[in-house]
């Protein structure tokens, strides 16, 4: 089945306390964005790529993608939400397909789990990586909290695969502040999401220390391949 992959950049990365959105700084001398580039087309050569950029960095992130990846990639200014930049994506999508919506800054996502979500989606019409807690949670309400049991506690990733039967449907439906991702929009038209096994190394770069952790996730990957 035809392959769409929608890579999401549209954020400013203020926690990052970088001028520079955070999908343009550079892990191991190549920025984050090609790096989630290169992953998608490692596993599928045949894969259509939508990048959603920030309207305001829009050309600085065409222009770096121009010249750092040769590969055909289309590229959509972001929203003023992540429900409205998806959105903005997923109108490149034409034909019936797999469609995957991928943090930028998850630079780290294998072949192995990009290849496990086409599989589970292909099956199930969707496919969500998650990891279980190893913290202990607590959730605060008015000053409040209480312990959560772990066990039902599960951490979310992209790329979030589904049908593009399923989503662009449920994208055409109105915003709601609760959307935090795909799946919550895909679910809200009354479908289940089918979970996949994540990966510890497929982290959000959303901190400096994030960027020492994935360089060194990088560094031992290219080892491995020596």
């Amino acid at each position: 089945m035809k392959k769409h992959a929608i890579i999401v950049a549209g954020g400013a990365g203020v926690r990052m306390g970088n001028a520079q959105p955070k999908q343009f700084l550079e892990i191991e001398g190549e920025p984050i964005i090609i790096h989630s580039l290169r992953a998608f087309v490692d596993a599928f050569s045949d894969i259509q790529l939508t990048v959603v950029l920030p309207i305001n960095h829009f050309q600085e992130g065409a222009a770096l993608i121009a010249s750092r990846f040769d590969y055909p990639v289309q590229l959509v200014a972001g929203g003023d939400t992540r429900f409205h930049s998806v959105q903005n994506g997923l109108a490149t999508v034409k034909e019936h397909s797999i469609v995957f919506v991928h943090d930028a800054v998850r630079c780290l996502v294998s072949t192995a789990l990009l290849q496990s979500c086409y599989d589970n989606a292909l099956v199930s019409g969707s496919a969500v990586p998650v990891l279980p807690s190893r913290d202990s949670i607590r959730f605060m309400e008015k000053g409040k909290h209480q312990v959560v049991d772990r066990e039902q506690v599960l951490l979310v990733q992209t790329p979030q695969v589904f049908l593009s039967s399923l989503i662009l449907p449920a994208f055409q439906i109105a915003y709601d502040p609760s959307f935090t991702d795909e799946a919550t929009v895909v679910e809200r038209t009354g479908h289940v999401i089918n979970f996949v096994a994540g990966e510890e190394s497929n982290i959000k770069i959303t901190r400096p220390i994030d960027l020492r952790i994935a360089a060194e996730w990088l560094q031992a990957k290219k080892e491995v391949k020596d």
